[in-house]
C-alpha cells in the first residue's frame, strides 16, 4: 500500500473537478484489449516454457472470439437499435467500433509476427513442425491423399454461390475456403465462387508420418486446399483464401415472458447459432473482389475485416498447447497442497468445528471441498444441502455426483444451477434435467437475473442441535478450472452466517423478499450500499486522522459509480491499491482525484480469479472476499456474496501472505498508467518477486 509519504491530500485553493467528467474514466472496452495485450505478452516472453507460449496465443485468439460474440455484438446492437448513449469515456457506441478495430490491428500485428517468426520456427527446432502439404516428399503426400479420400472427402459438402445458388449460411467460428474457380465454355472463360467449409468434426491437425522422437502435422485446411480439385471435376481451381466468421452469441432472452425458463434457454440456444456476423477475418492476399463479396454477403463493412498472415482460429492451438511427452516444454507438475490443519482429516464437520478454515487454490487443493460435500452426502445427521453452481465441470463433475448421491440417502437437497452461464448453458441443462430426475429440488433464479454466488450450506443435527456448516468461494464448483484459478475457500460454521446464507437461500428457492442481511454483503440486496458505506468510512477516518487505506484484488472495475466513490476516497486522502486482472476504467494518478490511487494487473501461469476486499478501518480492518467484481451487472444484476473473513489470523493470513506478496510482484505485474497503459513493475535494485511462484513453492514445502 502507498505509505503515509506517498499520500497527498487535494489541493486545497483549487476547485474540486467534476467527478462526471469523461475524461477521468478509461474505456472498457479498450481496457479489455489491453488486458488481452497482457496475456499476448506472456506469449512473447521468453522466460515461459514454449508450449505455455502456445497457450497464451490460444487464450488471447480464445478471448478475442468471447469479445467479439459479446462486446463488439452488444455495440453492434446498440447501433442498430439507434441508442445513443455514449460510455463512461465520453464514445458513442460506433466510435467505439472504430477504436476498437484500430487499436485490434496493432496487437494482430504482434500475434501474428510472434506466431510466424518466433514459436512456429521454435517448435521445429524441438521436432513438431506444422508442414504445407505441397512440401511434403511424395510418400507422405500419396499418404496424405489416402487419408483425404478416405476421412475427409466423405464429409465435404462444396457449395457454388451464382444466380441459382444463394450465398450458404456460415456458422459461428467455423473455417471455410473461397474458392475461385474457372470453368472454359463455348462462350469463353467463366470464373466461379464456391465455398468449401473445414469440418469442424475432423481433427484439424492432421498427423503427418515423422521421423522417430517428432511430431509432424499438416492443417486440414490445407489438405483439403490441396485437393479441391476433386470437389470440382471439370473445371480448374484458380485459387482459394480461408476466411472465418464471428457471430453475436449472447442470448437475446425475454424471461420476463418466458413460462418454462429451462425450455426458452433451450430454445434461444438454438438460435445462438444464427446470431448476426460482427466479424470477417481473411487471409491475406484474397483478391478485392471476393473480400466484398463476403462483406457484402454477411452485411458487414471494411472496419469489422481482419486480414490474417499465418494461422487463423488460435483456440485450437491447444491441440499444440497440450501435447503430451514433451515435459522441458510445459511449465514443471505440481501436485496442489492439503493444509496441515487437514492432513489426515476424515472428519470435515469436526475441523470446520474447531475453527474456520481457509484454502488458497490451486496451490492448496480443492479436495477438501469435494470432501466436505461427499461427506455430508453419506453422514446419516445431514439433513439438508444447499449450494449454488454457475460452471461445474461437465460430463463428470464430481461436485454434481455428490449432489445426486446426496438425494438418492434421502437429504433434502436443494441447487441453484444458473443456466444462463455463458456458453455454459448446455452443459448446466443437462445436469438441472439430471438432478431433478433424482427428487433434487432444482431452482433457476431470478427472471433478468443472474445468480453468480459460489455458496453451500449444509444442516446437521449434532447432539446440541442443528448446526450449520458452510463453504463460500471466489470461484466455481469445478476442480478443473480449480487447478488453473487462483481462487479462496472459506468453511465455516459461525451461526451469524448461518443465519445470514439460510436468509439467502430461502430467498433464492421461494418468496422470500430479503431486505438486508446482518453479515453478508448480497448483490442486488445491499452490496453496493454496504461497499459505498466502507468506501466512504474510510475517507472519513483519512479526513479524521485516523488509519486508513483500501486493498482490492478482482477481476474487473466498470462500475462508474464506485469508481467515483473511490476517487472521493482518494481525494480525502485514503491510499487505495487496486489488484485488477481484466478491464479497469479508474484513471489512476490524476492530481486532484485519484493521485492516491495504483491499479496493478499480475498475468501470468494461473489466471487470477479471487476477490478480496480490505478496508483499514482505523486500524479494526475487515475484510472480505466472494464473487463479485465492482461491475454494473455484479451490483445489480446478479446475484453475489462477499462474506467477512471473521477470523483474526485467517484475514492477516490474506493481508500479509497474499496480497502483500501480490502487491510486492515486480515479474509478472504491470502498472496502470494515467495514459491508459501498463508498464511492467522492474525489480530494479530489488530481488524479483514472482507472486504465483512464491505461492507455489511455498505450498509444496508443506
Amino acid at each position: 500500500m502507498l505509505s503515509r509519504s506517498e499520500v497527498r491530500a487535494a489541493p486545497a485553493e483549487t476547485a474540486p473537478r467534476s467527478l462526471d467528467d469523461p475524461a477521468l474514466y478509461f474505456s472498457r472496452e479498450l481496457s479489455w484489449l489491453e488486458f488481452n495485450d497482457r496475456v499476448l505478452e506472456e506469449a512473447l516472453d521468453e522466460s515461459n516454457p514454449l508450449l505455455e507460449r502456445f497457450k497464451f496465443i490460444a487464450i488471447f485468439g480464445t478471448n478475442l472470439d468471447e469479445y467479439f460474440m459479446i462486446r463488439v455484438a452488444a455495440l453492434k446492437q446498440q447501433i442498430d437499435a439507434q441508442i445513443h448513449r455514449r460510455s463512461e469515456d465520453g464514445r458513442m457506441p460506433s466510435e467505439h467500433l472504430l477504436a476498437i478495430s484500430e487499436r485490434l490491428r496493432v496487437s494482430l500485428a504482434r500475434q501474428m509476427h510472434l506466431l510466424s517468426d518466433t514459436l512456429l520456427p521454435a517448435l521445429e527446432a524441438n521436432g513438431i513442425r506444422i508442414w504445407r502439404v505441397a512440401d511434403l516428399d511424395e510418400d507422405r503426400r500419396s499418404a496424405l491423399e489416402r487419408t483425404f479420400d478416405e476421412r475427409v472427402f466423405p464429409v465435404l459438402t462444396p457449395l457454388a454461390v451464382d444466380s441459382g445458388h444463394p450465398f450458404p449460411y456460415i456458422s459461428n467460428l467455423s473455417l471455410s475456403l473461397a474458392v475461385e474457380l474457372e470453368e472454359v465454355t463455348a462462350d469463353g472463360v467463366e470464373l466461379h465462387f464456391a465455398r468449401v467449409k473445414i469440418p469442424q468434426t475432423l481433427p484439424r491437425y492432421v498427423p503427418v508420418d515423422a521421423p522417430e522422437g517428432q511430431r509432424w502435422y499438416v492443417l486440414l485446411e490445407d489438405l483439403i486446399a490441396h485437393h479441391l480439385s476433386s470437389l470440382f471435376p471439370g473445371m480448374e481451381v484458380r485459387d482459394s483464401y480461408l476466411f472465418r466468421v464471428t457471430r453475436d452469441a449472447d442470448l437475446d432472452l425475454q424471461e420476463d415472458e418466458a413460462d418454462d425458463l429451462l425450455a426458452a434457454i433451450e430454445s434461444e440456444l438454438q438460435r445462438r447459432r444464427f446470431g448476426e456476423p460482427v466479424r470477417l477475418e481473411i487471409e491475406r492476399g484474397m483478391p478485392e473482389y471476393m473480400r466484398e463479396l463476403l462483406l457484402d454477403a454477411l452485411d458487414l463493412s471494411g472496419v469489422d475485416c481482419y486480414e490474417i498472415q499465418g494461422l487463423m482460429g488460435l483456440s485450437d492451438l491447444w491441440t499444440i498447447a497440450n501435447l503430451p511427452d514433451h515435459p522441458q516444454l510445459h511449465d514443471p507438475q505440481f501436485t496442489p497442497a492439503i493444509p496441515k490443519r487437514l492432513i489426515g482429516v476424515t472428519d470435515m464437520f469436526s475441523a470446520i468445528r474447531e475453527g474456520d478454515i481457509l484454502l488458497h487454490h490451486p496451490y492448496e487443493s480443492f479436495d477438501p471441498v469435494l470432501q466436505f460435500l461427499r461427506q455430508a452426502a453419506d453422514d446419516e445427521r445431514v439433513l439438508a444441502i444447499k449450494a449454488t453452481l454457475y460452471r461445474t465441470s461437465g460430463k463428470n463433475s464430481p461436485i454434481v455426483r455428490a449432489l445426486l448421491d446426496a438425494a438418492e440417502n434421502e437429504k433434502q437437497v436443494a441447487v441453484l444451477i444458473e443456466l444462463k452461464a455463458r456458453f455454459d448453458e448446455e452443459n448446466n441443462i443437462e445436469w438441472a434435467k439430471r438432478l431433478e430426475r433424482a427428487g433434487v429440488h432444482v431452482v433457476y433464479g431470478f427472471a433478468g437475473m443472474k445468480t453468480h454466488a459460489k455458496t453451500m450450506l449444509v444442516v446437521r443435527q449434532e447432539d446440541d442441535g442443528i448446526r450449520r456448516y458452510m463453504h463460500f468461494g471466489t470461484g466455481n464448483y469445478n476442480e478443473k478450472s480449480a487447478r488453473l484459478y487462483t481462487d479462496l475457500s472459506l468453511f465455516t460454521a459461525r451461526a451469524e452466517l448461518g443465519a445470514d446464507v439460510t436468509q439467502l437461500f430461502n430467498a433464492l428457492t421461494g418468496f422470500a423478499k430479503i431486505t438486508d442481511y446482518e453479515d453478508l454483503l448480497v448483490a442486488p440486496v445491499n452490496m453496493r450500499r454496504e461497499l459505498t458505506a466502507l468506501i466512504d468510512r474510510e475517507a472519513e477516518h483519512a479526513r479524521a486522522g485516523r488509519s486508513a487505506g483500501i486493498r482490492a484484488k478482482l477481476n474487473a472495475i466498470t462500475d462508474t459509480p464506485m469508481v467515483r466513490a473511490l476517487y472521493r476516497a482518494s481525494q480525502a486522502g485514503v491510499p487505495i491499491d487496486l489488484q485488477v486482472r481484466g478491464m479497469c476504467i479508474v484513471r489512476p494518478g490524476i492530481p486532484g482525484v485519484s493521485e492516491n490511487i495504483r491499479v496493478r494487473s499480475v498475468v501470468g501461469r494461473f489466471l487470477e480469479h479471487s476477490r478480496i476486499y480490505e478496508f483499514e478501518n482505523g486500524g479494526d480492518r475487515e475484510t472480505f472476499i466472494g464473487s463479485a467484481d465492482l461491475m454494473g451487472r455484479n451490483l445489480d444484476r446478479r446475484v453475489e456474496t462477499l462474506v467477512p473473513v471473521l477470523e483474526p489470523a485467517l484475514a492477516e493470513v490474506i493481508r500479509t501472505r497474499i496480497l502483500a506478496v501480490l502487491f510486492a510482484d515486480n515479474v509478472k505485474a504491470r502498472e496502470l498508467r494515467p495514459d491508459g497503459s501498463y508498464i511492467r513493475v522492474q525489480a530494479a535494485d530489488r530481488a524479483a518477486v514472482n507472486a504465483q511462484r512464491i505461492f507455489l513453492t511455498a505450498s509444496q514445502a508443506l
